[in-house]
């Protein structure tokens, strides 16, 4: 294989299987959203349009991945709960973590005019989410005690926070009437000053929302005189039950005894300390290079619902560089991106803190702000074209303990462009040329590159290496310094711009070009 010089990079490459019996429950929470509310301009202490968005993504995340199988949120929080079975992923969690944030993602940027049709999404939001291995039943039912009662305090403590700054109290005379208070003494004040009886606010801000299939009779079709023909399905329900982790409420639902199991008891105390052991946390090595590399989901489907032109679509091209020129922007973190096709590998500098290396944390945000961006830009780059069902995109991290690992790594990644590229090239040139996908596969079994070259100039009178240079070496993003200046209390400081360039960066011509982006020095030969 022509690129078997670099594939030794795949060894660094680290498995996190959640091993069975362990119940996988997937955690996400807005990132920054205290500000996201704030300029978008949500009703305080709760916006009952911005929930209600939060829980339509959550049905359309178990209708579209049956292996989830409850769901509890609140505010800006979801967790989802596979069923003790799931084979999802293989049980990986990085891939779990992240696909579950970027279509959560993907919905809520769908979504959005849905629940605010006067309102434009001002920036892409975006989610960072974690895994909690659950040893036991009781672990995910003291779990969901803890989140429920997270919901209880907060909701109370905000409606009188926000009670007392709308009757003109600054918030830090209100955190300070409200410090050290106890529940009790927090609905007195609601009561005996605001005339609110807390336990008859609506039960979605009080209690928060869990997400569950139930089985209903559902009209499949109609007889030819015109009676309907039911059949019994399983459809996503959203309830607010006071006691999401009694027993009587688990009992209710045979659907979930069956894919998760039964309460003993009901939890006496809950133990936040506990619950947080089994956080499934990868903390990423020191000193060493991060790569965060995303891939479509499903993206074979995605490019043929949405007609994309073969063997290489310019259009989806360029909109996957723009995402990752934002992602760039965004995360001062990122030194360098390369892509190719549906696939975006991002490098972290070397001493990068970010998110204090955990994994979860760094791949869900990168994959999450990636897709927003991605379904916000889609009209840009395809204004006649509608986007027919939201994008996802998975992701991982890996670690690579110097600069030359790393420029191997980026190496392999674009000798594989350059192989699919011109794999792809031939095959889709033999379709539309009459030949089935079979026989344009038998066609080029066994060939090497040189005789790809040649069916391409001979039969098609294509000379590849004259075919655009973003499907032959595909897309390099990466900062420059321009001649602006930006002026600081100690002086002035040049300006840098995120870039696109398709170059070949396996050569070592490029990082003597451009030494900043992994050495302060040239790398030596």
């Amino acid at each position: 294989m022509a690129n078997s010089r670099y594939e030794y990079v795949k060894s660094f490459e680290v498995e996190d299987e959640v091993f069975m019996p362990n119940l996988i429950v997937v955690r996400i929470d807005g990132r920054d959203f205290q500000r996201f509310s704030q300029v978008h301009e949500f009703e305080k202490p709760n916006d009952e349009r911005a929930l209600n968005l939060m829980n339509s993504c959550a049905v359309a995340m178990l209708e579209e991945y049956p292996d989830i199988v409850f769901s509890y949120g609140y505010s800006d929080e979801y967790s989802f709960v596979f069923k003790k079975t799931t084979k999802f992923y293989q049980r990986r969690a990085s891939k779990i973590l992240s696909l579950t944030a970027s279509f959560f993602t993907s919905m809520y940027v769908t979504k959005w005019k849905e629940f605010f049709p006067q309102e434009r999404l001002r920036y892409a939001p975006s989610f960072h989410s974690r895994v909690i291995s659950c040893a036991s039943i009781e672990v995910l039912q003291t779990y969901l005690a803890w989140r429920q009662n997270d919901c209880h305090t907060n909701n109370q403590y905000s409606t009188c926070l926000w009670m007392l700054i709308k009757s003109g109290k600054t918030e830090k005379e209100a955190e300070e009437i409200l410090k050290g208070t106890q529940k009790q003494d927090k609905n007195e004040l609601l009561f005996q000053q605001f005339g609110i009886n807390y336990k008859n606010l609506p039960e979605l801000f009080r209690r928060g929302s869990c997400v569950f299939k139930t089985e209903v009779e559902d009209i499949v079709k109609y007889h030819e005189d015109g009676t309907p023909v039911k059949r019994l399905r399983r459809k996503p329900r959203i309830v607010h039950s006071e006691n999401i982790a009694g027993r009587n409420f688990w009992s209710e639902h045979p659907c979930l005894l069956k894919e998760l199991g039964c309460f003993e008891e009901n939890v006496s105390k809950i133990k936040p300390d506990y619950v947080r052991s089994f956080l499934f946390e990868n903390k990423l090595m020191p000193c060493a290079w991060i790569v965060i590399r995303i891939d479509g989901c499903h993206f074979h489907r995605f490019s043929e619902v949405h007609e994309f032109e073969k063997p290489n679509d310019e259009k989806a091209l360029n909109l996957m560089n723009s995402c990752a020129v934002a992602v760039l922007e965004e995360f001062q973190d990122i030194t360098f991106a390369y892509g190719v096709s549906d696939e975006y590998s991002f490098v972290l500098k070397k001493g990068s803190p970010f998110f204090q290396r955990r994994a979860s944390e760094i791949v869900s945000v990168i994959v999450s702000f990636f897709t927003s961006m991605y379904v916000l830009k889609w009209k840009e780059f395809f204004p006649q074209n509608d986007l027919k069902y939201p994008p996802s995109f998975d992701g991982r991290a890996v670690c690579y303990p110097s600069s030359d690992i790393i420029r191997d790594y980026l190496a392999w990644r674009q000798v594989d462009c350059h192989i699919n590229n011109q794999y792809n090239t031939c095959f889709w040139m033999l379709v539309k040329s009459g030949k089935s996908k079979s026989e344009a596969q038998g066609c080029l079994k066994g060939t090497q590159a040189r005789e790809k070259n040649e069916l391409l100039l001979q039969k098609f009178s294509i000379n590849y290496n004259k075919l655009p240079v973003m499907f032959r070496q595909g897309s390099s993003i990466f900062r420059i310094e321009t001649e602006k200046t930006t002026t600081f209390e100690n002086g002035e400081k040049l300006q840098n711009e995120v870039i696109v360039s398709h170059c070949n960066i396996i050569e070592q011509s490029f990082w003597r070009t451009h030494p900043n982006i992994l050495d302060k020095e040239p790398p030596i030969t």
